[in-house]
């Protein structure tokens, strides 16, 4: 029973506020005007509390350098023309009223990017019995944002949101700040950008059309991008490709592959050049990562011309000249030692009396060896009897074959140098390049640190 009453009159005392609310509306409305600054003096500002709540970053066009994000805005302020005694209405403190029937500033975004003319949706107010007006209302903006992409993809971003009136100016609206910096407790996370703040601060500009000034609140959104994604799909491809280059010197002059694989080391990165290209914006300033690719092309080029230059010193020939002496010193001497450039079978243990020699003792069928036609159709003429011979002749044929050993065991050797030369060189640029490589990844990382 005592139930039953509570709520009874729970529901008459709702129902004479209602009826209260409904009789003040009209009262307040009967004269008003919603047309005009609600201010009973025109000469004092009105003053207008800002205050930015951010739910969303929903999208950052680095190419276009536009941010979509979506916003809770707050305005407050008080119409001096819609103020009540709330005795007189049932001690009605609040209604909730449609925003069209009230005054509202044009607070609009400075920095706009949209195209399309979007105006806030009409959402109802809070209206106080002092006069106080808290409108609350939603908003999905598109501003302009100068993006610095040249530590892409460990880089910050400041984006600036900036708010003030399109008509009034400073003298007739005074706009203040309602929190020290935006709101961030209700932020819903990005899987791109981290939030890492969002200061505001109010400015009063001079503008060259208007000799008023104009006051204006600027949020500042500080912005760290997610870098996981790009590590392992840009940069990690991009360093494990660019070792790649210099094990092109590595490989066996013989099996006709060197060139092939420089130049499908070229085109692979060129793809993921074309990927950074195409998600950056077209300005001067080319991120790190960009850079980092761009050198490792020109490394994988010099890399393949040196290449073919050092496949024409392999495949030289028998018609090559003699290795300089300088070259037999430097390179066979000394740098195959320093570079572990072995024949099979040695290693840097090997006595130098049991090394393998750059030419076999006897002569060998080789294709680099050259034989004198004479050797070739053999020792004698066909038509000729051998046992006819004096002996002078025997020792001058003796002598002909000896020179004929002679010269191909010579063109062998000067081949084998030609080839060992060309090895060695092979492993000097090889550990040259890995060097380039190792510091210039540890460069890009340090000053994208």
């Amino acid at each position: 029973k005592n139930w039953s009453c509570s709520c009874c009159r729970w529901m008459m005392s709702h129902g004479a506020q209602g009826h209260y609310a409904h009789k003040l509306l009209n009262d307040l409305m009967e004269d008003y005007s919603n047309a005009l600054r609600p201010v009973e003096d025109t000469d004092k500002a009105l003053n207008v509390s800002l205050q930015i709540t951010l739910s969303q970053i929903k999208d950052m066009d680095e190419r276009n350098q536009v941010l979509t994000t979506y916003l809770w805005i707050r305005q407050v302020w008080y119409d001096a023309y819609l103020k009540w005694d709330k005795e007189g209405y049932d001690d009605l403190e609040m209604i909730n009223i449609p925003s069209d029937l009230v005054w509202k500033p044009d607070i609009v975004l400075y920095n706009k990017a949209d195209e399309e003319s979007s105006e806030a949706p009409s959402t109802n107010v809070k209206l106080r019995y002092n006069g106080e007006i808290v409108w609350d209302s939603p908003a999905i903006t598109k501003s302009s944002c100068v993006v610095d992409v040249s530590y892409f993809p460990f880089d910050w971003q400041s984006c600036n949101l900036t708010f003030g009136s399109w008509t009034y100016n400073g003298n007739q609206l005074d706009i203040s700040l309602g929190m020290d910096s935006g709101d961030l407790s209700d932020f819903v996370e990005n899987v791109e950008w981290e939030c890492h703040g969002m200061p505001a601060v109010r400015n009063v500009m001079m503008y060259g059309c208007c000799s008023d000034p104009y006051t204006e609140i600027t949020y500042t959104l500080l912005l760290k991008r997610r870098s996981s994604f790009y590590i392992f799909n840009l940069l990690l491809p991009c360093f494990l490709i660019s070792f790649l280059a210099p094990l092109g010197f590595y490989l066996p002059a013989d099996s006709g592959e060197k060139v092939s694989l420089g130049v499908t080391v070229l085109l692979a990165l060129t793809v993921f050049q074309l990927l950074v290209a195409e998600s950056m914006p077209p300005a001067e300033s080319m991120p790190y990562i960009g850079k980092y690719y761009i050198a490792t092309m020109t490394m994988i080029t010099a890399s393949t011309s040196l290449t073919i230059f050092i496949m024409n010193i392999h495949f030289c020939g028998a018609e090559a000249k003699p290795v300089p002496h300088w070259a037999k010193v430097l390179i066979i001497d000394y740098m195959s030692k320093i570079f572990f450039v072995y024949e099979v079978g040695e290693n840097c243990m090997t006595p130098e009396s049991e090394r393998t020699p750059l030419y076999p003792e006897e002569p060998m069928g080789d294709k680099g060896c050259y034989y004198d036609d004479g050797c070739q159709n053999g020792f004698y003429p066909h038509d000729s009897d051998p046992y006819k011979y004096s002996d002078g002749q025997v020792v001058n044929n003796i002598q002909y074959i000896a020179n004929c050993f002679r010269e191909q065991r010579a063109t062998c050797a000067k081949v084998a140098e030609w080839k060992k030369v060309a090895k060695v060189m092979d492993r000097f640029f090889m550990w040259i390049f890995f060097v380039m490589v190792f510091l210039m990844s540890i460069l890009i990382i340090a000053k994208a640190s």
